[in-house]
């Protein structure tokens, strides 16, 4: 494989310079080039030029490697293209332990000066740059790649948020759409209350279908009898650990929201429902390095305790590009019930922490809104049934906004579709990227 990197330089009317990291993959053959393949991985805050050298460069299919040129850029903001800074990392150890099911008003009050401290943060180390990493933007951004690689049409993989950024491509730029792959699709016509809310359905949907499995075993550590038995252990497991952490073998105790974190971490992957069952194993047990592992992988932490940037670019994206979930604490606790409704044993968590937002220091410069992308050549969206960060419904109300949306429905479990195991998904988008043809409109994967 062979990669060119380095920064590319983009200049706004009347603004200063944005430095961004572009890679590239030449395409393998054999057969005729068919120009370039942007891909993106999500977030966001996702690395796509990490992606790229680490994954997409050598484990996208093979035929589709042959005949493009894979690239990636990271999106303003992000990994090596100018990263939002926010806290050390000692600070932000301290942040993902905060207690994010307040039961009392002093916790309530320590969970929004965390919030307030974190975007103080943002606005201290990259105020230069914090109003300006917009989707919008850097859906802009694409189009000047696309040119100065030559491309008259973009032609592009994203995945989870991807999708919401190659939406606002094709909004933006109808005439310039390619052929487009949407995998995990966001719904950009939904309020950031109401993301939040959808979400932590999807993350019980998808700890559902752990439960199922995991019930069914023997040494399941949420029991052996029903799904919803499962559910009252993992909650009563959450409740233990807020009250008394447990040592993990290092100077972080696996409190509640860790906890929660490594749990929600192993719902994007039915591959690491084994590592899960462990680690649960171990923590009832009084180990709790298992799920802080998780929770670590989770928030991109490395072993020396330093963290990418991926939380800090991807609270400021999402705080640019939508208003703000609530005004205050006395908002999430009218949501809460809402939430509870959503998920059981996740809801009062996921309600909190959708306050991150409220505090934040540049106003919000997008709304939601529903995208048509009127003009635009056929666009594929995947959508898979059980899909924990992204639920289906998202994929099927994109595909329905999208004047040449195309729905392709994956049945089974995990975040995205694309390359997970399926010969059936792939091979419909390898034939959709190879020869422009999208699959018949209902078309369904297991």
């Amino acid at each position: 494989m062979r990669h060119a990197a380095g920064p590319a330089r983009l200049r706004e009317a009347g603004r200063e310079e944005v430095e961004l990291a572009v890679s590239r993959a030449r395409a393998t053959g054999p057969g005729k080039r068919l120009g370039s393949l942007l891909v993106n991985p999500g977030g966001p805050g996702g690395s796509a030029v990490g992606y790229l050298q680490g994954y997409a460069g050598i484990g996208y299919p093979a035929p589709v490697r042959a005949r493009y040129d894979m690239v990636a850029v990271d999106p303003r903001g992000v990994a090596r293209s100018e990263p939002v800074e926010c806290l050390s990392g000692p600070q932000m150890d301290t942040y993902t332990q905060v207690d994010q099911t307040p039961d009392d008003t002093a916790e309530v009050n320590a969970l929004g000066a965390a919030f307030k401290d974190f975007a103080a943060g943002c606005e201290k180390k990259s105020g230069r740059i914090l109003g300006h990493v917009s989707t919008v933007e850097t859906a802009r951004d694409m189009d000047v790649l696309r040119a100065v690689l030559g491309d008259e049409k973009l032609t592009y993989v994203g995945a989870s948020y991807g999708t919401f950024l190659g939406a606002t491509y094709a909004e933006l730029f109808p005439a310039r759409v390619g052929r487009l792959v949407l995998d995990g699709a966001m719904d950009p016509s939904l309020s950031a209350l109401d993301l939040n809310r959808d979400q932590t359905g999807g993350f019980e949907t998808s700890f559902r279908a752990f439960a199922a499995d995991c019930v069914r075993r023997t040494g399941c550590p949420l029991g052996t009898g029903s799904v919803d038995a499962a559910g009252t252990a993992l909650k009563k497991f959450f409740r233990d650990v807020d009250a008394k952490p447990v040592p993990t073998g290092e100077s972080r105790a696996l409190g509640e929201s860790l906890a929660t974190t490594g749990v929600i971490a192993a719902m994007y992957d039915e591959g690491a429902w084994p590592q899960l069952r462990e680690a649960l194993t171990q923590a009832i047990g009084g180990d709790g390095s298992g799920l802080l592992a998780l929770a670590d992988s989770y928030y991109e932490r490395e072993p020396d305790g330093t963290y990418a940037n991926l939380m800090f670019a991807n609270a400021a994206v999402n705080c640019l590009d939508l208003p703000p979930a609530y005004q205050g604490p006395a908002d999430v606790r009218k949501a809460l019930p809402s939430f509870e409704k959503a998920s059981p044993v996740f809801g009062a968590g996921l309600a909190w922490a959708a306050l991150n937002c409220t505090h934040w220091p540049t106003p919000p410069t997008g709304r939601p809104h529903r995208i048509t992308a009127e003009g635009a050549a056929p666009i594929l969206v995947v959508g898979t049934t059980r899909d924990p960060a992204t639920p289906y419904h998202w994929a099927q109300s994109l595909a329905e906004q999208l004047s040449s949306g195309t729905l392709l429905t994956y049945e089974g479990d995990g975040h995205t579709a694309y390359g997970r195991g399926s010969d059936c998904i792939d091979t419909a988008i390898n034939t959709y990227l190879l020869e422009g043809t999208p699959p018949t409109e209902g078309k369904r994967c297991s």
